[in-house]
C-alpha cells in the first residue's frame, strides 16, 4: 500500500510512520510537500479542517497512492478561550473522505494575543520556549505539556481514528452487501 503524506513536517511523518508500525501495514509513506489553502495561521476548527483535507486532496493528485492523507494545525476559540486544534483528512483512491479531530488545550492567554495581533503560533512559541522550529518536533502541545505529549503523538491520535473510520467504512460496506442479496 502507498500512503502519500501531504507535508514534509517531521512531526507530522513521523506519526503517519507510527500508524503504519501499529497497525502493522505493508505499506510506504511518501511525503509531499502541499498546500493547505488556509491561512498560514488557521484560526477556527472549519479553516483547520479545511487545510487538512485540501492537503489530502493534493496529496492524492500528485500520487500514485492507495490513501492520502492531510494533517493540520491550527487555533479555535471556544468560551472566549483559545485552543490548540488539530485535524486530518484521509482520502482513498475511489474518492471517500474521512476527516477526525484530535484533543484540543487552552493556550496561555500570552500566545493567543499574539496570534490574535496577527502572528502565527509557530513562531510564538519558538520565541516562548527560547528554541527553534518547534512545529517540526515536539510541537506547541509538548512545551505546554511539559513534554507529556508531542506533535507527533497528537497527529497519530487523529490517525488511529481516521484509519478505524477507513476500516470500519469497508467493513460497513461488505457487510450490507452480504446482507442486502
Amino acid at each position: 500500500m502507498l500512503i502519500s503524506v501531504g507535508t514534509t513536517n517531521p512531526a507530522k511523518l513521523k506519526a503517519v510512520e507510527s500508524l503504519i508500525q501499529f497497525e502493522k501495514l505493508e505499506a510506504v509513506c511518501q511525503s509531499i510537500e502541499t498546500n493547505s489553502g488556509v491561512r498560514a495561521q488557521p484560526l477556527s476548527d472549519e479553516e483547520t479542517r479545511q487545510g487538512a483535507i485540501q492537503r489530502a486532496k493534493s496529496a492524492l493528485e500528485m500520487s500514485s497512492s492507495d490513501i492520502s492523507i492531510g494533517l493540520e494545525g491550527g487555533v479555535s476559540e471556544h468560551d472566549g478561550e483559545m485552543y490548540l486544534c488539530n485535524w486530518g483528512a484521509l482520502i482513498d483512491g475511489k474518492g471517500h473522505l474521512f476527516t477526525a479531530s484530535g484533543a484540543k488545550i487552552v493556550l496561555p492567554s500570552t500566545l493567543s494575543d499574539g496570534i490574535k495581533q496577527g502572528a502565527e503560533l509557530g513562531n510564538l512559541i519558538d520565541e516562548f520556549s527560547k528554541k527553534h522550529n518547534v512545529r517540526k518536533g515536539e510541537g506547541t502541545i509538548g512545551i505546554l505539556t511539559n513534554g507529556r505529549m508531542n506533535r507527533s503523538d497528537m497527529f497519530f491520535h487523529v490517525l488511529l481514528l481516521l484509519y478505524g473510520q477507513y476500516c470500519f467504512y469497508y467493513n460497513i460496506k461488505e457487510v450490507v452487501q452480504k446482507v442486502t442479496k
